[in-house]
């Protein structure tokens, strides 16, 4: 699993974070989404939209946050709007974060 580097500048400290690629991110919003609705992940598809899975809009607004945390970067809070399967939305993420696929 190869992964790339982000450096990043905090207040004169650069700091190099490890970047995740596109599968790792899918596998995080699958699992994030399976941990939420209390499923097993094989039953999470990744082209079925996010409201077809129940998630409200504070619910969106969670896991958005939760993934900006996780990527270290700030993210849009309406993106699973824009972006509303998992698929859509990592392939969002790989164009936005030049991630490798």
């Amino acid at each position: 699993m190869t992964m790339q580097n982000l450096e990043l500048n905090t207040t004169s400290k650069v700091v190099t974070k490890q970047i995740p690629t596109a599968a790792e991110i899918q596998a995080w919003i699958v699992l994030y989404l399976a941990d939420l609705l209390e499923v097993d992940s094989d039953e999470i598809e990744v082209t079925i939209p996010f409201d077809r899975y129940g998630l409200d809009s504070s619910a969106a607004v969670g896991l958005t946050g939760d993934l900006e945390d996780w990527l270290g970067c700030e993210l849009d809070p309406t993106l699973l709007y824009d972006y509303p399967t998992v698929e859509a939305l990592v392939k969002h993420l790989v164009s936005e974060l030049k991630i490798e696929k």
